[in-house]
């Protein structure tokens, strides 16, 4: 298949790009190359007669229509997107214009283009979504597909209302689309302003460890490649109109994540050891979700996805990168806004 993939140079959509190529579909990467963007995360495939890439914005609907045009794809993976919190917190038109216009410019070049090509059965919008469209859960349940949307923040509003218009083209239009929302990604190649790589980054450099608040948020992890793997397989065999929550069942505080990042940099660098003694509380940001937690069980059973990597091998398997692709990572640390506290409000 040929799949055109929005977003392609971030953390998922590079993960997804990879994954697209070794198995042997065709993948034309469309990244505005915003400040997240990192064309390096895709050198493992920059050379395939598989991979193209288009420079574009998702809000420029003259350069979709041509892209579109030009190369004909099968389906869309439609992962583009503002996706920081903190970040959402301090300026939310960003995430307004990318995750709301974007998205409904995409889906109006994709259905033009579906349109004119007589609405071949085939063509898939697979539309790429978060666990924290749903709000915050208490200490027990488990968000999945029939969950009532909740929002909390300026991101997770604006991927609530992406996902709202992408079920309206579908009903209004006759679009084929799939969905997906998934919870917390983490692994090789992830921006150095999230939880884990700032965790293992602070440790590597003898800096505080910043901890929201007491550390007692729970999110569940999911390894990025195994997210790949199941957006794939969705895009693949999922029936259309249907919604899918991948999680990776690994719920984890976020200061147990901390502890767990710092046992494992005593041991793979221990010339900074004990790497507990970085850690430092710091103001809650406002609006925090106590709890997410996912139950895959619809994709289980219907596409026959699960995890295959454990927490405790992720976190490993992403210290070790991490530790070995200095020349990835560290011009990124140069790059806007990372390094600082955001979204205090």
């Amino acid at each position: 298949m040929k799949l055109l993939v929005t977003g392609g140079a971030g953390f998922i959509g590079s993960a997804v790009a990879r994954a697209a190529i070794a198995r042997g579909h065709q993948v034309v990467n469309v990244d505005a190359l915003t400040y997240a963007a990192c064309l390096e995360s895709l050198a493992p495939i920059a050379g395939s007669n598989l991979y193209s890439f288009e420079h574009a914005d998702i809000r420029d609907r003259e350069a979709l229509d041509r892209i579109f045009a030009a190369h004909a794809p099968d389906a869309v993976m439609h992962l583009a997107a503002e996706s920081h919190v903190d970040r959402s917190i301090d300026g939310p038109g960003a995430f307004i214009q990318t995750n709301i216009t974007g998205t409904f410019t995409m889906l109006e070049a994709a259905r033009a283009f579906w349109t004119a090509q007589d609405r071949p059965q085939g063509f898939r919008f697979h539309h790429i979504s978060t666990d924290e469209v749903f709000g915050s859960l208490g200490a027990e349940g488990r968000f999945d597909e029939d969950t009532p949307y909740d929002p909390r923040s300026p991101y997770s509003a604006s991927k609530a209302a992406s996902d709202h218009l992408v079920r309206a083209w579908a009903e209004t239009y006759g679009l084929p689309v799939l969905v997906t929302n998934c919870s917390n990604n983490y692994g090789p190649y992830h921006f150095p302003e999230k939880l884990i790589p700032v965790v293992i980054l602070n440790a590597l450099h003898g800096r505080a460890i910043p901890v929201y608040g007491e550390g007692l948020n729970v999110r569940d992890w999911l390894y990025v490649e195994d997210h790949a793997e199941a957006l794939l397989t969705v895009m693949e065999r999922g029936e259309v109109g249907r919604t899918w929550c991948i999680g990776g069942e690994a719920e984890a505080r976020n200061i147990d994540i901390v502890r767990s990042i710092c046992r494992l940099m005593d041991e793979m660098h221990p010339k900074g050891a004990p790497h507990d003694r970085l850690i430092t509380h710091v103001i809650d940001r406002p609006g925090h979700d106590a709890r997410y937690a996912i139950d895959p069980s619809r994709i289980r059973m219907e596409l026959g996805w699960q995890p295959s990597v454990t927490l405790d091998e992720g976190l490993r398997r992403t210290v070790r990168w991490f530790l070995d692709n200095e020349a990835w990572w560290r011009p990124l640390l140069q790059r806007e806004g990372v390094g600082q506290r955001l979204g205090k409000a």
